[in-house]
């Protein structure tokens, strides 16, 4: 087993990067996967080629096949590349390829063919060295098609709460928070699952801190809403946070799910 904090690595062709714990379980990523196949839909329906890449799928290839299952109903004709370093893993994934879904031995450098439209690497940078982050970002991005997007997020075990980094070509463009209702007193709690990029910068004087702190305060001011239910209660502290000022995207049809997404720059590392 594979110990956190690793840095990068990459020999001339060799994969680029290190074999993580791996540990996954079946429809852990259903909170992204319904962001994927929701608002951020109009990318692969757009799409050219519409490719799909799963970065470090884990030991089991289980959430790799449920996101290629998922967004066969955006796209009939997507194709998911499944990507693990560890070569064992990809033996194992091979018994489950089908038309449209095929599994690689490889790392950060993507080894398959053509320019992806999307890249999710779920609980993977999380087990890097934060001074490696900027370097990953930068050369998963520049294989993206143009209007493509790569996820760099993190989860609890069995996908109650997340956290995610959307990337395109320049750069971050927003981080989201998806938490089921009843997982949590209050929204800072999602702090434990921020990416790796942010997970050290919930102190005084940074803005997630700022944000994190505005989202307790606003869902602690929206309790009365409580009696409706906790997605009128969420929703109330959306439309706080949007009317004090905070760029949070979407509207109610995301915030009911126990979404939020906020602009990037309202949240980056000072």
């Amino acid at each position: 087993m594979v110990q956190k904090a690793e840095r990068v690595t990459g020999k001339r062709g060799k994969p680029v990067g290190n074999i993580t714990r791996g540990t996954t379980n079946p429809n852990r990523m259903r909170r992204l996967d319904r962001w994927l196949a929701g608002p951020q839909a109009w990318r692969l329906r757009a799409a050219v080629d519409p490719l799909v890449v799963d970065l470090g799928y884990g030991a089991s290839p289980a959430t790799a096949v449920e996101l290629f299952e998922r967004l066969q109903a955006v796209r009939p004709d997507v194709r998911v590349c499944g990507i693990e370093i560890e070569p064992e893993r990809v033996r194992v994934a091979k018994d489950l390829e089908r038309p449209g879904l095929s599994f690689h031995l490889g790392g950060f450098e993507m080894p398959v063919p053509g320019k992806p439209v999307i890249v999710r690497a779920f609980n993977v940078l999380r087990q890097y060295e934060e001074a490696d982050v900027a370097s990953i970002w930068e050369l998963v991005c520049a294989r993206l098609a143009p209007g493509g997007l790569f996820i760099d997020g993190t989860c609890d075990e069995i996908g109650r709460r997340m956290t995610w980094v959307a990337l395109g070509a320049g750069g971050p463009l927003s981080l989201s928070f998806s938490a089921r209702f009843g997982s949590f007193e209050l929204p800072s709690e999602l702090a434990e699952r921020l990416p790796k990029a942010l997970i050290h910068r919930n102190v005084p004087g940074e803005r997630i801190y700022a944000f994190l702190q505005a989202m307790d305060q606003a869902w602690l001011a929206a309790a009365p809403m409580e009696s409706f239910g906790k997605r009128q209660r969420w929703t109330a502290m959306c439309i706080s946070l949007r009317d004090a000022g905070w760029p949070v995207q979407d509207g109610p049809a995301r915030w009911r799910l126990g979404e939020l997404t906020v602009d990037w720059m309202a949240v980056a590392p000072a």
